[in-house]
């Protein structure tokens, strides 16, 4: 318990979703809450009992449509809530396999961008962080093939 407000901290997990674009270029995965209106990473609470990798894959399929293989951690962010709760997510680098993203009430819009677009857009500084790092990664010999 936070002995702050009394509530436990927020575990939730998400994916950093990357695939390579026109040309080759690298592009990140973003999505729109029309409730929060704003632009983030798909992400989402653990449910109770559930590992953060099962809750990452699970969340990035519910947001944007897509089954993803996972590829490496990436980090995580930790921040307060719009409730006032402390909230901690852990990011997967990730890359899609299957599916379509269907708009719906909880994501509307879902934006494939170069990370350099993608900071522009980011509602979140948190977000900005890991989409730069996870940029560098991309750009090393070693996870560039991945997205080739």
């Amino acid at each position: 318990m936070d002995e702050m407000n009394g509530t436990a901290p927020v575990r939730a997990a998400g994916g950093v979703v990357c695939r390579a674009g026109p040309g080759g270029l690298l592009e990140v995965a973003i999505i729109h809450r029309p409730t929060r209106d704003d632009w983030s990473l798909p992400k989402g609470k653990l449910e109770p009992g559930e590992e953060p990798l099962d809750a990452a894959l699970r969340e990035v399929e519910e947001e944007t449509g897509m089954r993803c293989d996972l590829l490496e951690p990436v980090g995580e962010t930790s921040y307060v809530d719009r409730k006032g709760r402390d909230k901690t997510v852990l990011y997967w680098l990730m890359r899609p396999v299957s599916g379509t993203f269907e708009p719906g009430d909880e994501v509307d819009v879902l934006r494939w961008l170069t990370p350099e677009e993608a900071l522009v857009v980011m509602s979140y500084e948190q977000d900005r962080e890991l989409i730069s790092r996870v940029a560098r990664e991309c750009a090393s010999a070693r996870l560039a093939a991945l997205f080739a």
